[in-house]
């Protein structure tokens, strides 16, 4: 677990932690760089509390005792140093708004990477392999995620369709059933055109994947819910990550199936790449001519 998942972990125990060991939390998650280097005595000092509650609040988190906390927070923030999250300046130039946006996007995907459950990626791996047909719904920048999505799943035989307009995925929702699956995905788990859609395909039997910040809406209504909780201000750079994040978690499902289809689908795909080899150009590159060569005068 990274520094990310583990003061999330905090934040999201707290109110069920007694209110001695509240205390521990809200100064850990206010200091998380000072907790470090400190003593047992030091923290339970500056929370004001007895070095047992801290121990006590350690072991709420299922940890042995303050020095395995305190390693696990270390590492975390140990490697998430060099990826915080940006803010644009209008004075930043061309190299110094690549590093950012670099850096934070490398975070994002670390962070997401350590927060998706295995669990829950079988469970709908193992439905999209198995589905009759799927279907991927998404509007505006999530939309170009769905035809990328649609792609992917079309190469490994899988009946596949994208759809952004919501007159197509009502039509769409309304004609599938049980054995179907439908992908949503959403950068905010609140569009209401969206959530009508997928409350249709639930009414219809169909089992619903969502790719979506968690304890939102849309979260709520998932057969299956992938949690993508994008630690960022809802600007541009939001924008940016959450849609990386979404392509590169459809490819991790994209592979997941293709693993479970097995060595069948490894034949398609190969008859796919010769077939698309007469769609490609060839190289036609004028060949180097040797010193001492006879190239010239043989019409080579």
């Amino acid at each position: 677990m990274n520094s990310f998942n583990l003061l999330k972990s905090i934040a999201e125990a707290r109110s069920d932690l007694r209110k001695s060991e509240q205390k521990v939390a809200d100064y850990v998650l206010a200091n998380p760089n000072d907790v470090i280097h400190m003593r047992i005595v030091d923290l339970a000092s500056e929370a004001q509390v007895s070095e047992p509650t801290v121990v006590r609040f350690c072991r709420a988190l299922d940890y042995d005792g303050f020095q395995d906390f305190k390693l696990t927070l270390a590492q975390g923030l140990a490697s998430n140093a060099s990826y915080e999250q940006f803010s644009l300046d209008s004075k930043d130039t061309v190299i110094e708004f690549k590093q950012k946006i670099f850096d934070s996007m490398i975070g994002n995907l670390i962070n997401i990477r350590d927060q998706l459950d295995p669990g829950t990626l079988e469970e709908a791996i193992d439905c999209l392999a198995k589905a009759n047909r799927v279907e991927f719904y998404g509007f505006g920048a999530s939309a170009p995620v769905c035809a990328d999505a649609q792609h992917k799943f079309y190469r490994l035989m899988v009946s596949a369709a994208a759809y952004s307009d919501p007159h197509m995925q009502t039509i769409s929702a309304l004609t599938l059933g049980e054995g179907d699956a439908v992908v949503a995905i959403s950068q905010t788990g609140r569009t209401k055109d969206l959530l009508h859609t997928v409350k249709l395909v639930k009414d219809k039997g169909a089992t619903v994947i969502t790719l979506c910040p968690g304890n939102t809406p849309l979260a709520d209504l998932a057969t299956i819910p992938i949690h993508v909780d994008v630690e960022e201000d809802k600007d541009l750079s939001t924008l940016m990550s959450s849609r990386v994040v979404h392509l590169v978690i459809i490819d991790v499902l994209a592979v997941g199936v293709a693993m479970k289809l097995g060595p069948v689908l490894l034949d398609h795909l190969k008859t796919i790449k010769r077939s698309l080899r007469s769609l490609r150009q060839n190289d036609k590159r004028i060949p180097t001519l040797r010193r001492g060569s006879d190239s010239e005068d043989d019409g080579e």
